[in-house]
């Protein structure tokens, strides 16, 4: 683009100086390296003072002329003060005659001139009043042809340090690569715009700006025990809305209670022969996993350590296709926590057992390569089809999976709606233990990198399409190559056309979203959009297209919220709960709540009367606290954690509102609470925009969980919550 001119009338009186100007550019049109010395050489006489001013005294119309010649191209602006005066001296004398830099400099004051006009084109304006020529030589640079015009202004490239990048390596090298960005693959000292780790956010403890793809506390929150408390929580809520996730009991603890409600369930019903599924609860890659059907058969001792683990309902009628089951990987951004956004990976992997499907028998639980779906067991089988093929072999593209399902009538957007519900309800269960982890590891103030992280969901379509979450993996495999015999006894690693066609691509897109420069085009969509507050419209094609480069393909990745909030903001009232327990913790850095910090709620909440003294505060916390701390083993930190505190809030909701359904109970407790604080003001950040519990017609009434009559529950506290009997979902399972 070149840059304009400015016409000025008052130049007439400048006519000699205009005509030594011409004759400064003849000269310097001269081929040879006599210009560019000379120019250095009047430099270095010029004064400190001579550096930041210039004579007035010259036509604009030359300052035109010069800024077409090729000066540009030999030497570099300096910054220099607005307030600097127009006459320059050297040695006490006024300097009347134009050097190269001198001309160069008036070249530079004309783009000021342009600025005031409201355009900039080539210097902006410092925050000290200084003027910064857009030459900045470590940032970025204005190209200019020949005839010294403007052509483009090239930006700083986005820096990565995937020094901690471990599996994930190779794509995102290619991703670097596509995106023609800078990679430093051993770091640097100076700061990088985004660090890719391989495992967690802690891979790296020096960063205190730009971006990690880790958020804190991801990976505790995604083991087995705590995916299972958070969605259960959520299933007292809305139990018709978490009805994805299967029925969960965690051992030890539960064992019991496991044990009780299996003999019930044979007892009412001698046909029923229910199976379960036993995961450990740090195990990853189908490690230590195993059925059974009688809680006899559970290992929970492991020499002579507990093992943590949770047991699950088998689901007995998968979806099969060439008599294998199968289960799908799909990629999710969580971009922000707050504002919450999350993007879903338009294409995923299907992974196939390599056994044809029956149902689980005494004489078949141990078949892994029937029942386990896991790409890690089955690449051991000897049927294990590796194929370049995104329809074939045994692992494909859900793309390929959705189409051939679709060829059979398969209704395939009711498919994708079900599934984005499920990942977004997941998310709003997993994001109020994430936001007290966030706060601890990086609390306000405090400098340091915002997150994102990619999510690893893996989920199983029953028979009747219905989505069944199985897990959700913190660190899913982004490795684009997989492990083959090239001759007996002989291993290496080979290409996946399979793996690097989307796993390239969600790595990519992720990068894209999370570019400095592009963040601002990637935002909150328009929430007013005027959809069914009860529907999810699944587009043909993306929409998130704005501001890409034309030599991209358009985003792989959809967002899914805040999108759809009005259909799912009602979901989040835990996150409310958790937004009052941030507010109490007191000490930065801190996950848990003092005895102090839980007397100050329920002060601040006015929450304490005739009935429930401070006393009878007291003692709630001491209570609640212990019973908590016994089921979290490898608690370091003293206090109420957060799943203790919604304990607690569950009990003073049920004292206070006692005729109300439990979800009413928890949102009139929490109505109360937030509007006792907000009158109270202390500076506090605004809460978020509440949700009224009917925001959902459909599941406006919903009562709280029936409890099993079980002689378990009389040796139990009588506020403890409990998840719901085993026999209902027991049937519903055998019968789909």
């Amino acid at each position: 683009m070149t840059c304009p001119s400015v016409n000025v009338r008052d130049y007439h009186t400048m006519s000699d100086y205009y005509e030594k100007v011409k004759i400064e550019l003849q000269q310097m049109k001269a081929p040879g390296e006599a210009a560019e010395t000379e120019a250095a050489a009047e430099q270095q006489q010029l004064s400190p003072a001579s550096e930041s001013s210039v004579s007035a005294d010259v036509s604009l119309t030359s300052r035109r002329d010069i800024s077409r010649s090729s000066i540009n191209e030999r030497s570099r602006s300096k910054s220099r003060s607005k307030g600097d005066g127009h006459e320059r001296q050297v040695n006490g004398r006024q300097v009347s005659d134009l050097t190269v830099a001198g001309i160069y400099r008036v070249s530079n004051e004309q783009n000021l001139q342009v600025k005031g006009t409201g355009k900039i084109f080539k210097a902006k304006s410092a925050a000290n009043g200084q003027v910064e020529s857009c030459q900045r030589q470590t940032e970025e640079k204005c190209e200019h042809q020949e005839d010294g015009s403007k052509v483009g202004k090239k930006r700083r490239p986005v820096t990565v340090d995937s020094s901690k990048a471990k599996t994930s390596l190779e794509a995102l090298k290619l991703s670097i690569r596509q995106l023609k960005w800078k990679e430093f693959p051993i770091g640097r000292r100076t700061a990088c715009d985004i660090y890719w780790h391989g495992v967690s956010f802690h891979d790296n403890e020096n960063i205190v700006s730009g971006q990690v793809n880790k958020f804190p506390g991801m990976i505790e929150m995604l083991r087995k025990i705590n995916l299972s408390r958070a969605v259960r929580t959520m299933q007292e809520l809305f139990p018709e809305e978490y009805n994805f996730y299967p029925r969960s009991w965690i051992l030890p603890e539960e064992y019991q209670l496991f044990s009780t409600q299996v003999r019930l369930l044979k007892d009412n019903d001698s046909t029923l022969k229910p199976t379960f599924i036993v995961k450990p609860d740090n195990g990853s890659q189908g490690d230590g996993i195993y059925l059974i059907r009688d809680p006899a058969d559970l290992r929970v001792i492991s020499g002579s350590q507990v093992k943590q683990a949770v047991v699950q309902e088998y689901i007995q009628k998968p979806l099969l296709i060439d008599k294998l089951k199968f289960d799908i990987r799909l990629y999710v951004l969580v971009r922000s926590l707050e504002p919450l956004e999350i993007y879903i990976a338009k294409e995923g992997l299907t992974r196939f057992c390599t056994e044809p499907y029956q149902e689980p028998s005494q004489k078949n639980l141990s078949h892994v390569f029937m029942h386990l779906t896991n790409y890690s067991l089955n690449v051991h089988s000897g049927n294990f089809v590796h194929s370049d093929s995104c329809n074939t072999g045994s692992k494909r593209t859900f793309s390929s999976v959705l189409y051939r399902l679709g060829s059979k009538g398969v209704d395939i957007k009711k498919v994708w709606s079900d599934i984005i519900a499920l990942v977004i309800k997941t998310v709003i269960a997993l994001v109020p233990e994430l936001k007290v982890h966030y706060q601890a590891d990086i609390p306000p103030g405090k400098p340091g990198p915002t997150c994102f992280q990619i999510l690893g969901f893996d989920i199983l379509l029953m028979k009747n399409l219905k989505p069944i979450l199985l897990e959700v993996n913190s660190n899913p495999s982004m490795r684009i190559e997989h492990e083959q015999e090239v001759s007996p006894g002989v291993f290496e690693y080979v290409p996946s056309l399979v793996d690097e066609e989307v796993k390239v691509g969600v790595i990519r897109d992720t990068l894209r979203l999370m570019d400095p420069a592009q963040r601002k085009q990637y935002g909150v969509t328009n929430l007013g959009d005027g959809s069914p507050e009860n529907a999810i419209v699944v587009d043909a094609e993306s929409d998130e297209k704005e501001g890409l480069a034309d030599s991209l393909p358009s985003l792989c990745l959809k967002q899914v919220f805040p999108k759809y909030t009005k259909q799912f903001n009602y979901l989040r009232v835990v996150e409310r709960i958790a937004t009052i327990f941030l507010r109490f913790l007191g000490v930065k850095g801190t996950m848990r709540l003092g005895p102090t910090g839980f007397r100050t709620f329920i002060r601040n909440c006015k929450l304490s009367n005739s009935s429930f003294s401070m006393a009878s505060a007291d003692i709630l916390y001491i209570d609640i606290t212990r019973r908590c701390a016994g089921t979290l083993p490898d608690s370091r930190e003293a206090g109420m954690g957060l799943q203790a505190f919604i304990e607690a809030f569950f009990y003073l909701a049920a004292r206070r509102f006692k005729a109300l359904p439990l979800r009413e109970q928890l949102v009139s407790l929490l109505e109360v609470c937030e509007t006792s604080l907000d009158g109270q003001g202390h500076g506090e950040k605004p809460r978020p925009h509440r949700s009224h519990t009917n925001a959902n017609p459909a599941s406006a009434h919903y009562s709280a969980p029936p409890t099993l009559n079980s002689p378990a529950l009389t040796r139990r506290h009588q506020y403890h919550r409990w998840h719901q009997p085993l026999q209902p979902s027991a049937k519903g399972n055998a019968d789909n």
